[in-house]
């Protein structure tokens, strides 16, 4: 599976165990120098960032290892393995079916699980539609997040807690049950809660379609 024309996903079984196999896009030659010499590349980001959420016990695909391939010069190829997990739905279900099975359940769950990433002070960057996978079993449902390699470390205000939720491409009606769970637990008012989240939501919706609608001419509109 390709994934954005930059990176591929490849799974195979070894000895009985399914994995994972996350190919990232070779980099350029400065980013080249950069991830062997300076920062850490994306996939031993992913790897550590993986292993800091389960000490959280936040799930996450187990990381198994990453590889990196190197030259005098940087960095060339990178791999991020993890185990396989046989999930159920992707959080983006939740958003294009507004009829979808347990809608208000999962997302009350969804809401405490992303609190809990808050409470561990882990602002996940990436925290959009596709990349937190759901599992369904007697005792409700279980959210792991995947494609991990950009996150920040730190005490999260009111406001990054509510700006960490903006990719998630909310319409009104999520907002409002996502906001009425999370201010429980975050023990702020409801309207507050609601009004923040529902601001930087619009405003990133808005940041990505600007262009789209400037080329096709045609007028925005929210989902309700």
């Amino acid at each position: 599976m390709t994934i954005g024309q930059r990176n591929v996903i490849k799974s195979f079984e070894v000895e009985g165990l399914k994995l994972n196999v996350k190919s990232f896009k070779i980099p350029n030659a400065f980013n080249s120098f950069v991830y062997k010499y300076i920062r850490p590349s994306k996939a031993k980001r992913s790897f550590e960032y993986a292993n800091k959420l389960i000490d959280c016990d936040i799930s996450t695909p187990f990381p198994i290892a990453y590889i990196e391939n190197t030259s005098v010069f940087g960095l060339k190829t990178s791999y991020y393995i993890s185990k396989h997990i046989d999930y159920d739905f992707e959080f983006r279900a939740l958003i294009h079916n507004p009829q979808f099975p347990e809608r208000v359940k999962i997302l009350q769950q969804f809401a405490a699980f992303t609190f809990k990433l808050h409470d561990n002070n882990i602002d996940f960057l990436d925290h959009s539609p596709g990349n937190t996978l759901i599992t369904k079993d007697d005792t409700g449902y279980s959210f792991f997040l995947i494609d991990l390699n950009r996150m920040r470390f730190k005490p999260m205000t009111f406001n990054n807690r509510m700006h960490n939720f903006r990719r998630l491409w909310l319409s009104k009606t999520m907002v409002k049950t996502l906001s009425e769970a999370y201010a429980q637990l975050y023990n702020t008012s409801y309207q507050e809660t609601y009004d923040l989240m529902l601001k930087h939501s619009r405003a990133f919706q808005l940041k990505i379609n600007s262009k789209k609608l400037r080329r096709s001419g045609r007028k925005m509109q929210f989902k309700k």
